[in-house]
């Protein structure tokens, strides 16, 4: 018997059978891939939120150089509410320095969930850095 006779090989010269024609199902996003449209959300959100501070800057006849208030995170929500240029510009700001460490702490989830121990350590502790020197910052400042 060979594979073109009936009763021979199956469908195929190996004898492995017809092959299937579906596609495997698609793997969950893997942690690389959702860190990265992490770091891309992040992007777009401080480009867009520096864009609209810069635009109303125009509009009201602000000068880039003509200085503005301090970061105060109270006062955001209320300058965002009144269309004011800076609270924009600092909204944009805080995404622009929030999304690195928000990569992190998605970092240490996804290791935790993963089971890599060291990694998930390393991650703690570059947050830890993190944090130390917000503090230190604000102690600074004032």
């Amino acid at each position: 018997m060979t594979a073109s006779t009936p009763g021979g090989l199956l469908n195929s010269a190996t004898g492995a059978g017809p092959t299937s024609t579906i596609p495997p199902a698609p793997e969950p996003p893997g942690l690389e891939q959702s860190i990265a449209r992490l770091l891309t959300i992040g992007t777009y959100l401080s480009i867009g939120l520096l864009a609209i501070g810069f635009g109303l800057m125009l509009a009201q006849g602000v000068g880039p150089l003509s200085g503005g208030p301090a970061f105060d995170l109270a006062r955001l929500p209320g300058d965002l509410a009144a269309l004011r240029p800076e609270g924009f510009l600092w909204l944009g700001l805080v995404a622009v320095v929030a999304t690195p460490a928000a990569r992190v702490a998605a970092s240490l989830v996804g290791y935790a969930h993963r089971g890599e121990r060291e990694m998930a350590v390393v991650a703690t502790l570059i947050l830890l850095v993190i944090a130390v020197s917000v503090v230190a910052a604000r102690a600074l400042e004032g």
